[in-house]
């Protein structure tokens, strides 16, 4: 009879029977005794109460018995601490037993027995086994350092766990070495400082030799462990994707994606000149080919990781087109994710056939699936120059089928094809304006507005079409009223003489009888251009447009790169970086490809980019609306506009000018005269230097300040570890110098002379800029205190984390190494400060994606000393207003390697003595922002 009898019984009274049952002198008895209890536990019945007799049949040669009684200790140890100390003893004699499965076995549920009482009196069994003769012992032993890390990582360091977990990465069983880097790895993320995984040539030679052994998920371990590693050069590089290749044919799909990742990774650091290159690139399509043949879950998962390859080297899947095209049965995330696939390979080559197909599916029955696919084809036209006239042909075609929705998008894609290709297509107008009727989406109704008003001198009856819009002005969405309000004015300054009542119409909709602050601006902004001068209105609201680029969905340059660095992971299926999903961010490090060497074509990394350059290519995009800046970061900031001068009337009419002069003020150009007066709304009225103006009503100059937060000394270096000399230390800057104050403290028995320091490559260069001077010989006892210059001339790596240093220092006894954290605002630079002008157009440069936002909670300061405290650590403030009785400071700073990093600091009145502080960095630089809010937070609660 099989086990499933032990789940079956249910009497009154069972907890005493099992106590006796337990306590039998028959083997048997008790084996059957155990057993069912277990199912009682399995089942969720409280079998706490018989721990001390389940303990006392531990002593047992029967493996059976004790993995079941090892089960039930595991369960309830944590409920019973004091009960679980009985058992110490038996585990300690288990892991001396001749038979290594027991060692093993005790070895494992030590590491699971959560309790702290006890976790000091397994350190010697574990250090027994993780030197046992047996692989198997020592495997399962190097899994339970990471456990034991986890309860008590304090414990584990001081007892040299970490050392022998280190060694064991030279062991010559393959499935230890495994086991060993899955516990370093383990370790490492959850102190991401701790720099435990520090590989070497040799190491790396030693897990490329395990790796053809160990299992497949000891593979997975060993592959993404390597996928962390820089090579030295591109020879090293190569020498690694060799030896990687053979994972490629992999049967396990995480293996294929976990050898994806480092090839994706070390090829950054391969010429594309090498015929190696090529060979790799043409390696790397079967495997992901073979991936699409798996289960709908694992092709989606696969599409998604494909989807980032194609982006970083669209060159690996050229030629395989054909394994994207959509079938029948497939689930519509996955046809989903095959179109945007089959959309960035279309190339010359293959457009015949690509829009063959994607025809076919603009007639499937699936609603999602037909819009996607029509907007396919209007992004393969303005993608492939050549096919635009064979999709627009393809696009009228589907608008003839009168299927609503399929008449919509092809109208959204026909603007974008309009707005790459003018004066092009335009013939088709006329059928775009039969179906005005049918349209009832916003995006749509937008679209055709824009064509309308874009191309109003070749429609007869343009006016009369955007009346017909105009009649439910207030109805629209926002995004629809925009564009018939531009769409308008674009009609009037075409046809002036037929319009002007029209023109008026709208403008006063928009700036009376609208609540919308976007639709006002644009509104009032319109009229005081119609109003002064209606030759600069027709250069601004006329001016050529900028062709739209061919990918606008991209994923930011440095976001894939990171993206990449992750491929198999949660990160590569949400296209998001881990430290956007996983809560708390612990454990989270940024991860970057390694730099192109020397021999491969060489390009700036966004992170040494001069400030005003925009990181890799910048696309062609309009800005989104809705920057934390609202319209003001809008508006296209070009050169001030040359005017006539101002009548006299045109300054007397101050007291009604809508925007107070403030736009003035702000981008530079020439006062406008306002609209006349009768339409202003009385509550709008402003005297001069109001309204706009404010923003950035500040008083100008730096001021002169004291110099940044120093933060108190810490101990850096104990002298336990140095053999008696106890460094401590903090980072300061005075007056543009960076400076290192050491405290150098003797207690060991002997005098100490010869000092000397060096510093590791670090991420922003920073190096002793003079020796280590002490002057006199370190007797017992003594103290000197040292402050040491800095330079960021040094050698640059990017470290992890940004502001970690490893340190070396020598004396005449011995070199220790000690790793410490700079404070971030040690590297802000007193020129720092921002024009306005370029603050608003760097802000709508910098793309939303590099937008973080953050918390400082019980600041004990007003807006006045926040700025002033933060100005004399080289913050900035550029501009400051009042919304809503909560004070907005926009600020700027600029880091030693010409980093800019741009804030809007929202200062919330909390109780009397404390206020609650939103902080929004922007930079080029994303993995910056996480240091710039722990400078803020520390220089403002300091």
């Amino acid at each position: 009879m099989t086990d499933s009898k032990y789940f079956t019984t249910t009497k009154k009274g069972e907890i005493f029977e099992l106590k006796a049952e337990l306590n039998s002198d028959k083997k048997e008895k008790k084996k059957e005794a155990v057993k069912k209890v277990i199912a009682s536990m399995t089942v969720g019945k409280d079998v706490s109460a018989l721990f001390p007799d389940v303990v006392n049949c531990m002593q047992t040669d029967n493996l059976e018995l004790k993995k079941l009684v090892y089960l039930y200790l595991m369960n309830y140890a944590k409920s019973q601490p004091d009960m679980a100390i009985m058992a110490v003893n038996t585990f300690v004699k288990d892991c001396e037993d001749p038979n290594p499965l027991i060692r093993a076995l005790a070895v494992r549920t030590m590491g699971c027995i959560r309790v702290d009482k006890i976790t000091e009196y397994l350190c010697e069994p574990l250090r027994k086994c993780l030197k046992d003769e047996d692989p198997y012992v020592r495997k399962t032993a190097a899994v339970c350092v990471a456990k034991l890390h986890d309860i008590n990582a304090q414990l584990v360091e001081d007892q040299g766990f970490l050392d022998t977990l280190k060694d064991l990465i030279s062991d010559s069983n393959p499935m230890v070495v495994a086991n060993a880097v899955a516990a370093l790895s383990e370790i490492a993320e959850s102190h991401p400082s701790s720099n435990l995984l520090d590989l070497n040539p040799q190491s790396i030679n030693k897990l490329l030799t395990a790796l053809n052994e160990c299992t497949e998920w000891g593979q997975i371990f060993i592959l993404d462990c390597l996928a962390n590693y820089t090579p030295k050069d591109d020879r090293e590089a190569q020498s690694i994707c060799e030896r990687v290749t053979p994972r490629l044919s992999h049967a396990n799909s995480a293996v294929v994606l976990s050898a994806v990742k480092v090839l994706m990774k070390f090829m950054e650091m391969l010429s594309k000149d090498l015929d190696y290159y090529g060979t790799l690139l043409k390696k790397l399509a079967p495997p992901l080919v073979t991936l699409l043949s798996a289960e709908p879950e694992l092709q989606y998962v696969a599409l998604r990781n494909i989807n980032l390859i194609v982006q970083k080297r669209p060159e690996v899947l050229k030629h395989e087109m054909k394994v994207f095209f959509v079938k029948y049965n497939d689930p519509i995330y996955v046809k989903l994710e095959k179109l945007d696939i089959m959309i960035r390979l279309a190339s010359q080559a293959n457009i015949t056939q690509v829009l063959a197909e994607l025809k076919e599916y603009a007639t499937e029955v699936d609603v999602d699936f037909v819009r996607k696919a029509v907007r396919a084809i209007g992004r393969c036209a303005i993608k492939v120059e050549q096919s635009a006239e064979r999709c627009v042909s393809t696009l009228l075609d589907l608008i003839q089928t009168k299927v609503n929705y399929v008449v919509q998008e092809a109208i959204v894609v026909i603007k974008d094809i309009f707005r790459k290709y003018p004066n092009k297509y335009e013939s088709v107008i006329a059928t775009l304006c039969e179906n005005l009727d049918s349209l009832d989406e916003p995006e749509a109704r937008a679209a055709m507005i824009w064509i309308v008003g874009e191309y109003a001198e070749r429609i007869d009856n343009a006016d009369e079409l955007l009346e017909s819009f105009l009649e439910g002005f207030h109805d629209e969405s926002t995004q629809v009223q925009l564009q018939l309000l531009t769409a308008i004015v674009k009609l009037f300054l075409k046809k002036p003489t037929e319009t002007q009542e029209l023109v008026q119409q709208v403008l006063s909709l928009a700036t009376q009888d609208s609540d919308n602050p976007d639709l006002r601006d644009r509104g009032y902004i319109y009229w005081r251009l119609l109003s002064t001068d209606p030759v600069a209105a027709k250069e601004v609201v006329l001016a050529e447009k900028p062709l739209i680029s061919e990918e606008t969905d991209l994923i930011e340059p440095t976001l894939l790169d990171e993206l990449i660095c992750y491929i198999g992971t949660l990160a590569s299926v949400y296209h998001k970086p881990p430290s956007a999903f996983v809560e708390g961010g612990r454990g989270v490090v940024h991860k970057s490809l390694p730099p192109r060497t020397a021999s491969s074509e060489s390009t700036e990394s966004p992170e040494t980019a001069p400030a005003g350059a925009p990181p890799g290519e910048q696309l062609d995009a309009v800005p989104t609306q809705g920057d934390l800046l609202g319209d003001l970061l809008n508006l296209d900031l070009g050169p001030p506009v040359s005017g006539p001068p101002l009548a006299a009337s045109a300054v007397q009419m101050g007291a009604v000018d809508l925007l107070g002069g403030g736009l003035d003020s702000l981008i530079g150009a020439p006062s406008f005269v306002a609209p006349p007066a009768a339409a202003v709304p009385a509550n709008l009225g402003a005297p001069m230097g109001s309204g706009l103006s404010d923003l950035f009503d500040l008083t100008s100059g730096v001021g002169t300040l004291s110099g940044s937060y120093v933060a108190p000394k810490a101990v850096w270096l104990p002298a336990m570890k140095a053999k008696g000399l106890e460094i401590s230390g903090t980072f300061t800057r005075q007056a543009g110098t960076i400076s290192m104050d050491l405290q150098l403290t003797n207690k060991a028995l002997q005098v100490m002379t010869d000092f000397a320091i060096q510093f590791n490559r670090n991420s922003f260069g920073l190096a002793p800029a003079a020796p280590l001077q002490v002057h006199a010989p370190l007797s017992p006892t003594q103290t000197v205190e040292i402050s040491l210059p800095l330079s960021t001339a040094g050698s640059v790596m990017k470290t992890e984390p940004l502001n970690s240093l490893q340190v070396a220092v020598k004396n005449n006894i011995d070199v220790f190494y000690f790793s410490t954290l700079y404070p971030l605002h040690i590297l802000f630079v007193e020129d720092g400060k921002m024009d306005r002008q370029m603050f608003l157009a760097t802000w709508k440069d910098i793309p939303n994606e590099n937008e973080a936002q953050f918390q400082i909670r019980d600041c004990p300061l007003n807006a006045e000393a926040v700025s002033s405290r933060l100005q004399s650590s080289n913050i900035f403030t550029v501009a400051r207003r009042n919304v809503e009785g909560q004070d907005m400071l926009y600020q700027s700073l600029k880091l030693t390697n010409g980093i800019w990093v741009l804030a809007e600091l929202r200062i919330q009145p909390g109780n009397p003595s404390f206020t609650d502080l939103e902080l929004s960095l922007k930079c080029r630089a994303p993995e910056v922002s996480q240091h710039v809010y722990q400078a803020y937070e520390t220089i403002l609660k300091n």
